[in-house]
């Protein structure tokens, strides 16, 4: 497994990395006023597509961090199909968002913060396409209180 330094800090996985540019993406959604949810499309350890939430702004319901990743990534790739990619999104993807996977042909999915009302795992998790992998919690912490924060200000 490949590993990333950055100066003194220590090496980080693959997944701790991208999940890290997930948060940029998230907190990028924050500073929008969107729900702060971020996703990044990676193959061959290169971001090909990336995306946060843009319902507000694009007044589309449909318009999650996810659909926008995967959307750009297969541009990028000129095709439909991403079984060679990893989906890094900071929350655990909706059934909307899992069953778009599904006709991607996604390979991997890993998200952050578990959705214990709205994730996919909660309500079906045959949802994805049977060959996906599927990896929660990574930088679980950050990602769920990013959300928790941003709804807490809105109350």
């Amino acid at each position: 497994m490949k590993y990333y330094t950055f100066g003194d800090e220590p090496a980080i996985s693959p997944d701790e990395f991208f999940m890290n540019e997930a948060l940029k993406e998230a907190r990028q959604a924050r500073q929008e006023d969107e729900i702060p949810i971020g996703a990044v499309v990676v193959c061959k350890g290169q971001i090909i597509g990336k995306g946060h939430n843009l319902t507000e702004r694009l007044n589309d319901v449909s318009a999650h961090a996810e659909m926008q990743a995967l959307t750009a990534a297969a541009n990028y790739m000129g095709g439909k199909y991403l079984p060679e990619c990893t989906l890094y999104v900071t929350m655990e993807p909706c059934v909307m968002c899992a069953g778009a996977s599904y006709w991607f042909q996604i390979g991997r999915i890993v998200f952050g913060a578990y959705d214990a009302r709205r994730g996919f795992g909660r309500l079906n998790q045959t949802i994805t396409h049977p060959k996906t992998v599927i990896k929660g919690g990574v930088h679980e912490n950050e990602c769920s209180q990013l959300v928790k924060d941003f709804f807490k200000s809105k109350r």
